[in-house]
């Protein structure tokens, strides 16, 4: 018997009920239905990866929150085919919940650094504490568990030691996980150190144990920003791993929400896609050779969604291309926040403007999408690392591909120097009265244009054509007013 196919006002219905409103995943924790492990993440579930990078949404805390749940940890061990996963002990290091009996929440970090107390003896008492530390139980101060650790090193490492050879009597890796490290401390230099602080512990563990890791989800900016100031520093970085997303993988995901979607219409959807598998648990798994892997057969479910093209024929683009393209940043990465984000705002804004229209998704909600994702972006880029902001600004009103001397020159009229030297003042923190150490906010070199582009660009938000000139992305450029002949313009005020 065929199956009907969906409607356009179907279409539509499926994806309000798929796309929430609000992709934060502070808000969101991660269940059965939502678990989706494109091939992209492999390396970054590896027991033995330290170090996993990531930029903002695309998946740190959500992975950080599934490794603590043993029925999501045990879906991925079983996808990923990561045996170790299914015989680790996990704790939390850091994250984004209060969790005061477990590691210091910010208010209390920022009394500690204060007070001078060192980051290394602060997560050392932290791990401790995961392991049941007798005297550290009788101590309800974080101050003073770190003051122990200081004044009883052989104590601490015997602790270690112990927890260690239990690990392996029992066959099981102690996984100590370390997420939302940007909520530290307000001020980015003394976030630095703390980070520091847990990288280096991290980097003792895993070469002093058997059956001890870290694993710390870490913006790539945080993660160059801290302070490795300490011998094998650089072994964190040749295993470090990254959450990237390819084009396949987003609308990977886009299928698997919609067909994990309850409801007639996810059924219906399923059956006409055809080839998922519904689990004992009740998760239904994305096709890989078809959903999450044949781009092709992606191309044909995204068009009956959003039709071919980005207008009346071919030379506006083609929709599925469009989309992933203008969402993309000068490394060629697109956050799968920003691409639900930008699909649920041109469901929004079809159902609004245009809800006579052929297809569920209009190609101009779908660049109003884009617009209202980009302004997100820079937001974020704008909370994250106010010196850019600072350094794209001086660009607004005039149009990219732009000559590197023109940039220059921009930023000299600006006087953006001046305004940098101030993000990157170098200063003494104070850590230990005898270990104050020097840092650096902002830009590497501030006083250099050339180096600056550079950071720029390795960065993600600027890119450098073949030809030389300076460009934006999309994401990055329609929200800080850069034009482009043909682009997609800024939102209206």
């Amino acid at each position: 018997m065929s199956i009907a196919a969906l409607g356009v006002q179907e279409y539509r219905d499926l994806l309000t009920a798929a796309l929430p409103e609000a992709h934060d995943a502070d808000t969101a924790e991660p269940n059965i239905q939502s678990l989706f492990t494109p091939d992209t993440h492999r390396a970054a579930l590896y027991v033995d990866s330290t170090v996993v990078r990531g930029g903002r949404g695309v998946g740190k805390t959500f992975w950080y929150r599934s490794l603590l749940d043993e029925t999501l940890r045990e879906i991925a061990a079983q996808e990923y085919g990561i045996e170790r996963l299914r015989s680790v002990s996990v704790f939390r290091g850091y994250g984004a919940a209060l969790e005061p009996d477990l590691y210091p929440g910010p208010g209390n970090l920022r009394q500690l650094v204060e007070e001078g107390v060192r980051p290394y003896d602060l997560w050392f008492a932290v791990l401790l504490t995961a392991f049941g530390q007798p005297e550290l139980r009788e101590l309800p101060e974080w101050r003073d568990k770190a003051a122990w650790v200081r004044s009883n090193p052989g104590a601490a490492e015997r602790t270690v030691q112990q927890a260690d050879k239990e690990a392996q009597a029992n066959r099981i890796t102690h996984l100590v996980l370390f997420d939302a490290l940007e909520h530290l401390h307000r001020v980015r230099a003394q976030a630095d150190r703390l980070v520091g602080g847990i990288l280096e512990l991290a980097l003792a563990m895993r070469l002093g144990t058997r059956n001890i890791r870290f694993k710390v989800f870490i913006r790539p900016d945080m993660y160059d920003g801290a302070l490795l100031h300490f011998p094998d520093a650089s072994k964190l970085t040749s295993n470090a791993a990254a959450l990237t997303w390819s084009r396949a993988n987003l609308y990977g995901l886009l299928f698997h929400t919609l067909g994990n979607t309850d409801g007639d219409l996810a059924t219906r959807f399923r059956q006409l896609t055809g080839g998922w598998q519904p689990e004992a648990d009740g998760r239904r798994h994305v096709p890989p050779a078809l959903l999450s892997g044949d781009e092709q057969f992606q191309q044909d479910q995204f068009t009956l969604f959003a039709g071919p093209y980005m207008g009346s024929n071919f030379r506006k683009g083609h929709t599925f291309t469009w989309l992933p393209n203008h969402l993309m940043d000068g490394v060629e990465q697109v956050s799968p926040r920003s691409f639900l984000s930008a699909l649920q705002k041109a469901l929004a804004e079809t159902r609004g403007q245009y809800a006579g229209h052929e297809f569920a998704l209009h190609h101009e909600g779908i660049r109003r999408g884009v617009q209202t994702a980009s302004e997100t972006r820079v937001a974020e880029v704008g909370e994250d690392m106010p010196w850019v902001r600072l350094a794209i600004e001086p660009l607004a009103g005039h149009q990219v591909p732009i000559d590197q001397d023109k940039v220059e020159a921009l930023w000299e009229d600006s006087r953006l120097v001046d305004a940098l030297r101030k993000e990157a003042a170098e200063r003494y923190v104070p850590g230990d009265p005898q270990e104050d150490t020097l840092v650096r906010t902002g830009p590497r070199y501030p006083d250099d244009p050339a180096q600056l582009i550079e950071e720029l660009i390795s960065l993600g938000v600027m890119r450098r054509r073949r030809d030389g000139r300076i460009d934006l992305p999309d994401v990055y450029r329609i929200a800080f007013g850069v034009g482009r002949k043909g682009g997609v313009p800024r939102v209206a005020g």
